[in-house]
């Protein structure tokens, strides 16, 4: 079971305190004896779970794993099953008490173990980050790897990110790929844009227009793609014609700002020259207009006129593409030995994400001099170094080096090792120059929360959501989910697309402004377009529904192809999470609903409360025709759960599924199952009872404890890449409660995790001593 889970359940949810050891070999065994071991003990042990060898405190440390599972099932009244005698709910309290401090007295007499993590690859996400950040290029160069393995939910866990001798094939294939794109060795000569006076804008017939256009106010112009920032060159060959001795007064405009004045005096089409200005252009869409500045008209309706024959935009001067420029820079005051150690050096200390040594960078240097000597051009060699250093595994794996690998105890990580830990938890990505400064300053440690706080502020902040939340929510899936086209025609790529960008939206929100990690129960705010607002039945960003009454006054309309923000209406019905159509399509079947999946997604990955597999042999739901017409998928399914054996888990999944069923398999709301209505009432297993979603969601985020620790084991495995232990409890606990502290905000629960000592400690390979009672 999930670990805050089993904590929260004993001191949270039933409000239990630990309490000092009694004697579990006279109280603990008592109610062992009276209430479990006819089902689990010697002679009968259901579901192979044995409990009559437990008669002492040692013996329960011996089997925590176990123990977790059996204060869980107390803990939510699964057990003694519903047909036996229940013990009363004073002594089921005074034993989960007594077991939970025993634990409670182990964990906080143990010596403090962050865990060690298996020394792990960039898997394709971090790979493909690190590039841009590193190098600058702007495409995915891991785009053919092949797919990353997943371990506890993730794809960053150190355990699963073997390398294949396919992977190995393709990381020499990128190397090769990014430093061909990033350094140009023969850089092109500067390119020549013409474009004749009949192609200017304004637009007009081009076939009417003369060699040399006209104009007698306002301008021509031509907009320019510009993929490299750079001097650059503009001319335009023209003439003027006058009415006075004024000559005619012209300027060049670049997105409207003048950047050179010229004069043209009387003259014709023989006279007509070239006007040259030198531009400093940024890459971006560029607009350049030549102006008639002074236009006039005489008596006799005579006008000045400028007439041009064409433009011409020459550049950049230097064609090397900026990576080149970034990845070469040096400075050539020095001998050229020195400047390649800067450029390598630069390079190997962020690829490896700490100083490079001098030895690695003298290596790198002497075989930039060896492949030059043997006829190769300086930047082709830089290439070839720079090719290794990306295929060396101290860029390939994220390197933790020990300076005390067989210590038993725990030791803080460096400096360096921190900024990695906390930019590929964040960014999934390299550290960027602040965190390097910082830790080269031994002071990252001290500005942690300053930190989170900026990096979150971050766009790169993002991939928490396309990484860690849509992993966490398992959204990957909805890729594939294929509803009944019959059945729900409305569904298409394009509203699959918009399901899952309405969930990364609201959780971008979430991370940006740092809202509360429990609006995921009940936050009444969403990011939708004009497909999902279809589907809503959703009028505009006020939330209104097109059913409204009495709609709030304000609302814009939603745009069909765009997201905009919107205010979910006050019912309740929409806010939060549990009723977005990604979730909601992603837990329903390609024909229908299923209570079932959509019950087990919030005990799973709200709660952290999964229940166990279902038993061998289950027969599923009769789907013909006969059985869909005897009654409503609640009744079919409460005459099929009857099974004793199945009626414990169902009657937890299905109550909190039964409240969603008014969602259909695409989030369509609806009143009727066929021709059923439909029933969201329900209970749930501590007997609290809700008659709709809006009030289980109530009933829901009164579990802040649970929902919350939820969220902290699941960003703690994906932060540290390694599933957690019994030992990595404490650290859950202080991590929730700090969060709680922080008023449940996105960044306080970040910022504890990167406090915690498991994220900035590590142990040798020694296992740590055991508690002593």
């Amino acid at each position: 079971m999930r670990l805050f889970a089993a904590l929260t359940l004993l001191l949270g949810l039933a409000g239990l305190k630990p309490v000092q050891a009694a004697d579990f070999a006279k109280d603990g065994v008592a109610f062992l004896q009276k209430h479990c071991l006819a089902c689990h003990g010697e002679k009968k042990k259901n579901a192979d779970v044995a409990l009559h060898t437990f008669t002492s405190e040692a013996s329960l440390l011996k089997n925590r794993k176990l123990w977790d599972s059996v204060l869980k099932v107390i803990a939510e009244g699964e057990m003694p099953p519903a047909e036996k005698p229940r013990p009363p709910a004073k002594d089921s309290e005074q034993f989960l008490a007594l077991v939970n401090s025993i634990f409670d007295k182990a964990d906080i007499n143990a010596k403090p173990d962050p865990g060690r993590v298996t020394i792990r690859r960039l898997n394709k996400t971090e790979y493909a980050n690190t590039v841009r950040d590193l190098v600058g290029i702007d495409f995915n160069p891991a785009e053919d790897f092949p797919a990353d393995d997943i371990g506890y939910g993730f794809d960053n866990i150190g355990d699963v990110l073997t390398i294949s001798p396919v992977l190995l094939e393709r990381y020499l294939a990128a190397a090769e790929s990014i430093t061909n794109r990033a350094i140009i060795p023969n850089p092109p000569k500067p390119p020549e844009r013409w474009v004749g006076s009949q192609y200017l804008e304004p637009a007009t017939d081009p076939e009417k227009v003369p060699k040399f256009r006209p104009i007698t106010t306002g301008n021509l112009n031509s907009q320019y793609s510009i993929t490299l920032s750079g001097d650059y060159t503009f001319r335009f060959r023209a003439f003027a014609e006058t009415i006075d001795d004024e000559p005619v007064r012209v300027s060049v405009t670049v997105n409207g700002t003048e950047v050179a004045a010229v004069s043209l005096p009387a003259g014709d089409a023989k006279s007509a020259k070239f006007h040259e200005t030198k531009l400093k252009i940024t890459k971006g869409m560029v607009r350049i207009a030549v102006n008639l500045v002074n236009p006039k008209k005489n008596a006799q309706g005579k006008e000045r006129r400028l007439l041009v024959e064409n433009f011409n935009l020459n550049g950049p001067a230097d064609t090397r593409p900026e990576t080149h420029k970034k990845l070469l820079a040096a400075d050539l005051s020095k001998p050229k030995r020195e400047q390649t150690r800067e450029i390598l050096g630069r390079f190997a200390t962020k690829a490896y994400r700490r100083p490079a040594t001098p030895e690695e960078v003298e290596r790198l240097v002497k075989f930039v001099e060896a492949t030059e000597a043997s006829g190769e051009k300086y930047e082709t060699a830089i290439q070839l170094a720079l090719q290794g250093v990306l295929t060396s595994p101290k860029f390939l794996f994220r390197v933790e080096l020990d300076d005390r690998p067989d210590s038993v105890e725990a030791h803080p990580i460096n400096e360096y090792q921190l900024a990695s830990r906390l930019s590929y938890f964040i960014w999934a990505s390299m550290p960027d120059d602040e965190l390097f400064a910082l830790a080269a300053k031994n002071q990252l440690g001290a500005n942690l929360e300053s930190q989170v706080k900026r990096m979150l502020k971050d766009p790169k902040a993002a991939t928490l959501v396309d990484n860690f939340v849509m992993q966490w929510l398992q959204l990957k899936r909805l890729d594939t989910f294929a509803p009944d086209q019959k059945l729900f025609p409305q569904f298409n790529e394009e509203l699959r697309r918009s399901m899952i960008r309405e969930t990364q939206l609201f959780f971008e929100e979430m991370v940006r402004e740092d809202r509360s990690i429990l609006d995921i129960i009940d936050g009444r705010y969403t990011h939708i377009d004009g497909k999902l607002a279809a589907i809503y039945g959703i009028k505009d960003t006020k939330g209104n529904y097109w059913s409204t009454p009495k709609p709030t006054p304000g609302g814009q309309n939603i745009p069909w192809d765009s997201f905009v923000r919107v205010e979910l209406p006050a019912d309740g019905s929409r806010a939060g999470i549990l009723t977005q159509a990604s979730i909601l399509t992603v837990t329903s079947n390609p024909t229908r609903t299923s209570p079932v999946k959509r019950g087990r997604w919030v005990l799973e990955q709200v709660l952290g409360t999964p229940p166990p597999p279902p038993p061998p042999n289950v027969p599923e739901l009769k789907e013909d025709p006969k059985a869909i017409s005897s009654g409503s998928l609640r009744q079919r399914m409460e005459e099929h759960r009857k099974n004793p054996a199945c009626a414990n888990c169902h009657a937890k999944m299905d109550a909190m599924g039964f409240a969603l069923e008014n969602f259909d398999a695409i989030g369509k709301f609806r009143t009727k199952d066929g021709a059923f209505d439909i029933d969201p009432a329900g209970k749930l297993p501590d007997g609290r009872q809700f008659q709709n979603p809006q009030q289980l969601k109530s009933l829901l985020k009164e579990k802040k404890e649970l929902i919350a620790g939820n969220w902290a084991e699941k960003m703690l495995t994906y932060a540290l890449g390694r599933g957690l232990e019994y030992y990595d409890k404490q650290t859950l606990k202080k991590i929730v409660s700090g969060t709680e502290k922080g008023g449940f905000a996105f960044s306080a629960l970040v910022t504890e995790i990167v406090r915690s000592d498991a994220f900035r400690m590590r142990r040798g390979k020694t296992e740590p001593a055991k508690a002593v009672n």
